[in-house]
């Protein structure tokens, strides 16, 4: 006798209900970081556009900022918390290697016993775990996700290295995505590159701080390697993210990438051929590098200054140490 298994399948479409955010509880300044690095404030405002970036609090970790902002999502969305289901967090400065942030989350906010876990996967994170959270709730695997990117680099920052600590700041940024009657998230066109894994990550190992070999691991950049893939290889991507959703650049409302360096977003807008029809979100400047939390921070912002964006359709674009990146078009909500 032969038994078939049943296979679960879910909703056509799916769409993001609704943001949250968190930041640091302190501006930082320019002027409070040249001294190490022996730079000034003209010179990281030309080459990053960074003004001041938010950071945390010592006693404040990752954990805590993507509560607060899973929290407010959750709020906006109307989504009862208990009906939450699923909860994936992108992160790379998870206190611990295990427990995961997600699981803590989905308790706090009331969404226990959610499916949760998190992903590593930089600053494409959450573009990641968009892409995961419509994919199972479409297969049945889950109604209600939320996916929240949350960063405290501040954790992982060598105040002397000169190629990435004036860039970061710690945040969280969160969404909830549920069922929706019409098509909210397009396809998601990502990948890795891992020849490349050495233009941006930790320049150490844990296991070699715990013997005694190397300092506590930072982040560290290789810069003009990093700028050169992200405008010209990613360019690509996003192109592909606009025909895999069968739009033009002339249909978007917004255009959302990841906040690295704003001299890297005006080159991707001018390489884009956006009109100027379309909005920039642009956070970096009084938030700073925050990994996996920029694009849902920006988005955030880009709907609070910009409320008349609301269901039009914005591109946001990942792309991080791995090297991995991970692009989709979207309806704003």
């Amino acid at each position: 006798m032969t038994v078939s298994l049943r296979q679960p399948t879910g909703v056509a479409h799916t769409r993001i209900y609704a943001y949250g955010a968190a930041r640091g509880e302190r501006a930082v300044p320019n002027e409070d970081l040249i001294g190490p690095i022996d730079s000034s404030d003209e010179w990281i405002r030309q080459r990053t556009g960074i003004v001041t970036r938010m950071r945390a609090e010592a006693d404040t970790d990752a954990i805590d900022l993507a509560t607060e902002a899973t929290r407010e999502a959750i709020a906006r969305s109307g989504v009862d918390p208990s009906a939450v289901d699923l909860v994936i967090c992108a992160t790379i400065s998870n206190p611990k290697q295990t427990p995961s942030v997600s699981a803590i989350v989905a308790d706090r906010v009331g969404a226990n016993p959610a499916a949760a876990y998190d992903v590593n996967a930089a600053c494409a994170g959450f573009a990641y775990g968009v892409a995961q959270a419509d994919a199972l709730i479409r297969a049945g695997a889950a109604h209600y996700a939320v996916v929240v990117g949350t960063e405290k680099l501040s954790d992982v920052v060598d105040p002397t290295d000169r190629s990435i600590s004036f860039l970061l700041g710690d945040g969280a940024g969160a969404v909830v995505v549920g069922p929706s009657d019409t098509p909210g998230i397009g396809p998601t066109v990502w990948g890795s590159d891992g020849s490349k894994a050495d233009a941006v990550g930790m320049n150490h190992t844990l296991t070699d701080f715990r013997d005694g070999k190397a300092p506590w691991p930072t982040l560290r950049q290789e810069g003009p390697t990093v700028f050169r893939w992200a405008v010209w290889e990613m360019v690509k991507v996003a192109r592909e993210a606009l025909e895999a959703a069968g739009v033009e650049a002339s249909d978007l409302a917004a255009f959302v990438p990841h906040q690295a360096n704003m001299r890297i977003i005006d080159e991707f807008a001018k390489q884009l051929k956006l009109p100027d029809t379309v909005v920039i979100g642009r956070d970096i400047e009084t938030t700073g590098n925050t990994s996996a939390a920029s694009i849902p921070l920006a988005t955030h912002r880009l709907l609070e200054e910009h409320p008349e964006l609301s269901g039009g359709l914005a591109l946001q674009i990942g792309f991080g140490a791995g090297l991995v990146f991970g692009a989709q078009v979207i309806v704003l909500p």
